[in-house]
């Protein structure tokens, strides 16, 4: 108890300084981060957390759910279609082209290692989580297409790597058998995701109809409504998972089919499902400081900090530059798109599932590489995140105004 007492006493000084704080640049996960690595470090911590049990294993993945189906409801609405070319361009385009990237590099600085196991590597160092820079969707001073584009592309990130992680996670515990049935791996994927997703579009339709017309008769009240909201992404999750399916897919496909629903409600329909992802997001990343202690108890291997620091530069910017090359976007426009990759939650998640379900040796190394993946991203994106704003806010001012007609 005492350990929650200290995790909500840091986020309450957090709440009472973020705007001071963000003119640092220091963002919520920065300081949660920052206060676990102080407080689970060394051989007799203030605090330690047993982070090696189910319980914790099924906690962050509720996480991730909530988190992707919040992330597929705040699509605005019309906004796939007003930046229709654009997302193509970076779901269909530079999304495999960075993994590929990824999984190249990996072979590069990683060369002892299993090629499944670096596929596996790619998937999970690759998925966006725009909450370490969740300040730069809400700057206005950002032209707001932009914040429309990323939005749109983190909600759809995430959902389109989540099988393929599952993928090369059969692949490569099918690797080490000399009898390995990849066709069967393969199947067994494709069935899990088929369960996903016809349980996310049974749940996430179903339930945003029933909730709609509750409303529109007068038949609920607001506060009645956003726990059903909350009952949504946890059906999708707990139903597809007693099905065989994969739990990630089912809470984002139920929110994609429950976002149209969504935007006939009260606005604050989904406010509660956002604030328990958010809260339980900004309790993860107190954890996380004791994550990153544990993986580097041993020290820093040169490496992985490169191939981290590759993975958040040049394995994402060159191919977003590279598909946004002919759309007439400014070059600081697609090179902004390029930079704000953040990595968080996903990657979390992706890297201890698959501590859990590879042997120790291999867990660990993915492990490693996330955790430094994420505390670099967490620091460079979530410290740029201000300097970007004033950047943009900045040329708003020098542009000469329109002359009326």
């Amino acid at each position: 108890m005492l350990a929650v007492t200290v995790i909500a006493g840091i986020l309450f000084v957090w709440t009472l300084l973020a705007h001071r704080l963000a003119r640092w640049s220091i963002t919520a996960p920065i300081a949660m981060m920052a206060a676990g690595i102080a407080l689970t470090a060394g051989s007799d911590p203030p605090l330690s957390f047993d982070l090696d049990t189910a319980t914790f294993e099924h906690m962050v993945e509720v996480i991730l759910a909530l988190v992707l189906f919040v992330d597929a409801t705040e699509v605005p609405a019309g906004a796939l279609g007003r930046h229709k070319g654009i997302v193509v361009r970076l779901v269909g385009g530079a999304l495999p082209l960075t993994l590929c990237a990824a999984f190249l590099a990996a072979l590069v600085f990683f060369p002892d290692e299993p090629g499944w196991i670096l596929a596996v590597l790619a998937t999970v160092v690759v998925p966006l989580d725009l909450a370490p820079t969740a300040s730069v969707i809400r700057d206005r001073r950002i032209p707001a297409r932009l914040r429309e584009v990323l939005t749109v592309e983190g909600g759809l990130n995430d959902g389109v790597v989540s099988p393929v992680f599952l993928l090369c996670i059969a692949a490569s515990a099918e690797a080490d058998d000399a009898r390995a049935d990849y066709g069967g791996a393969l199947l067994e994927a494709v069935g899990a995701a088929s369960w996903a997703v016809a349980t996310g579009l049974v749940t996430g339709w179903a339930g945003g109809r029933l909730l709609r017309l509750s409303w529109a008769h007068g038949w609920t009240s607001p506060s009645a409504l956003r726990l059903g909201v909350l009952t949504v992404p946890v059906a999708a999750y707990t139903l597809s998972g007693a099905l065989g399916g994969n739990g990630f897919v089912a809470a984002f496909v139920a929110g994609i089919c429950f976002a149209p629903a969504a935007r006939q409600l009260p606005g604050s329909a989904v406010e509660m499902t956002d604030d328990l992802a958010a809260l339980m997001t900004i309790a993860l990343w107190f954890l996380f400081g004791q994550i990153v202690n544990d993986a580097f108890w041993d020290g820093l291997e040169v490496p992985v900090v490169l191939y981290a620091l590759l993975t958040l530069t040049l394995v994402r910017i060159v191919p977003v530059l590279l598909v946004l090359a002919g759309t007439g976007m400014r070059p600081r426009d697609r090179l902004f798109l390029g930079w704000l990759g953040p990595r968080g939650v996903t990657s979390i998640v992706f890297g201890l599932l698959a501590v859990v379900r590879l042997p120790d040796d291999t867990g660990d190394f993915i492990a490693r590489v996330m955790v430094m993946t994420v505390m670099l991203s967490i620091v460079l994106h979530g410290l740029s995140a201000e300097p970007i704003g004033r950047l943009y806010g900045r040329e708003r001012r020098l542009r000469p105004p329109v002359p009326a007609d």
